[in-house]
């Protein structure tokens, strides 16, 4: 598979940097190709979909366009505007993928991949090209033809919908009642939105671990930056959502989403903030976590000859985020000193954050996060994991933050329980064994006692030995 160079020029406003250039119409259907399906099978743009507006594909237009192409005359002066995701997540093997392979001389690099690019606006010339390919099979390499491309990188969907507003309001193809409407849409609380001013205020308030580390726009030349805006979102939202175009659309009818509990709550443990409007909680431990990872690695962090303030380091830590809050507590503002507890047992040190160790893309993000989850079984904090955390019965435990072991809390309340249970059945004395128990914060065993739930197992094994 050959990957696809695009001849263009690299272009710097207000809005930060973008680029433009040409691109053979067939190129661009090769990396537009899944969101090309998604509008197909949805009828919308990504854009209009976020904005909660539809703009039906017309198949008379359509017919046009693929007719249009054809004359020796066609031309389409004007740019067609996408975003690029500089990574892809490949479920398949766990892994993050480059998408920008370089930008040297002029000419933009980019994997040959269809689910990198998304259409910002174009896709009624996008969908007529399309059609052309489909109708003429075989011949369609007959035709030539190079489209105006404008290229945004790592940009997140509220800024997809700004640059749609403004090419757009002018213009007669949108309806003007759908256009001006897009400003109000765009105050409509929704994940994205949320995530988008989070990154905005720990880029830009004074005091933050990522002040002014953060880039608004990504850039292709990006080994001389930090941390993609984009990059930085995706990490975040995941612990929001599972669908944040379906939360925003239920919450722009005036609907109310449902609070998550048990495994859910596990698994998205930010989204109870959201739906309650507590964003800034959710700011406060990203915050807090990162602001104990730059204290442990002061050398690293925010120096370009490192990998921790890039995507590299990032995405390992948002995705070890999650086994550190299974470990301080779900839906509590975990501080730095808390954060530090755990970090400060890890024995990477700066001088190991580098490419040569972990390698830029999937492979280091998976080894450096493989190595801070060995960190912690190490130090021998195991994160229970078993199904009874989210048995009822818990609930009726008193609640306990006492230190049964030195330097450890919060064992899980219902691996006592198994302890206890089991001690009875092979007719044991009661010993509460704290050194056995896994560490737990979530479902019913949270902040339980973890001694009581121990007597409680022995108490119920007693009854199923007689």
């Amino acid at each position: 598979m050959s990957n696809i160079k695009i001849s263009c020029i690299e272009v710097t406003q207000p809005i930060e940097t973008f680029y433009v250039g040409k691109i053979d119409w067939q190129d661009l259907l090769k990396i537009a190709k899944k969101d090309i399906e998604r509008i197909r099978q949805e009828g919308e743009g990504a854009i209009d979909g976020y904005l909660g507006i539809q703009r039906e594909l017309s198949k008379n237009r359509l017919a046009e366009i693929a007719e249009y192409v054809s004359f020796n005359d066609a031309t389409f002066p004007n740019s067609i505007v996408i975003s690029i995701d500089s990574t892809t997540y490949n479920e398949t093997n766990d892994e993050i993928e480059e998408n920008i392979l370089s930008f040297e001389n002029g000419i933009l690099e980019l994997r040959d991949d269809g689910k990198i690019a998304k259409i910002i606006d174009g896709q009624h010339r996008v969908f007529g090209l399309e059609k052309y390919a489909t109708d003429k099979g075989i011949f369609k390499d007959d035709l030539k033809f190079e489209l105006i491309i404008t290229i945004f990188i790592d940009i997140d969907e509220e800024y997809q919908a700004n640059i749609f507003s403004t090419i757009n309001k002018a213009q007669t193809k949108v309806n003007k009642s759908h256009v001006y409407d897009l400003y109000s849409f765009s105050k409509t609380r929704s994940p994205q939105r949320t995530v988008h001013n989070i990154i905005k205020l720990l880029n830009e308030e004074d005091g933050s671990p990522f002040y002014h580390l953060i880039k608004r726009l990504g850039k292709a030349d990006f080994k001389n930056e930090t941390i993609a805006q984009a990059t930085l979102a995706d990490c975040i939202i995941k612990y929001i959502s599972s669908n944040p175009p379906k939360d925003r659309n239920i919450l722009r009818t005036g609907s109310k989403l449902p609070i998550v509990e048990g495994a859910e709550k596990e698994k998205f443990f930010f989204r109870n903030w959201f739906i309650n409007e507590e964003d800034v909680k959710i700011a406060k431990v990203i915050w807090n976590y990162f602001e104990a990872i730059k204290r442990k690695w002061p050398v690293a962090w925010g120096n370009m000859d490192f990998i921790l303030t890039k995507s590299t380091g990032v995405i390992a830590f948002m995705r070890f985020l999650k086994d550190l809050i299974e470990l301080l507590g779900i839906e509590k503002i975990i501080n730095i000193e808390d954060f530090e507890g755990i970090l400060n047992k890890i024995e990477i040190a700066d001088k190991d954050l580098i490419n040569d160790i972990y390698q830029s893309g999937g492979v280091g993000q998976s080894a450096l996060y493989k190595n801070l989850i060995s960190s912690i079984k190490n130090s021998e904090v195991v994160i229970c994991k078993k199904a009874h955390r989210h048995d009822v019965k818990f609930k009726a435990l008193n609640d306990s933050q006492e230190y049964y072991m030195v330097g450890r809390r919060h064992q899980c309340a219902g691996c006592a329980y198994d302890q206890g249970y089991k001690d009875a059945l092979d007719g044991k004395e009661m010993n509460f064994r704290v050194e056995e128990l896994n560490i737990s914060q979530a479902g019913a065993v949270r902040h339980k006692d973890p001694k009581e739930g121990y007597e409680l197992g022995y108490k119920d094994g007693l009854k199923t030995k007689k």
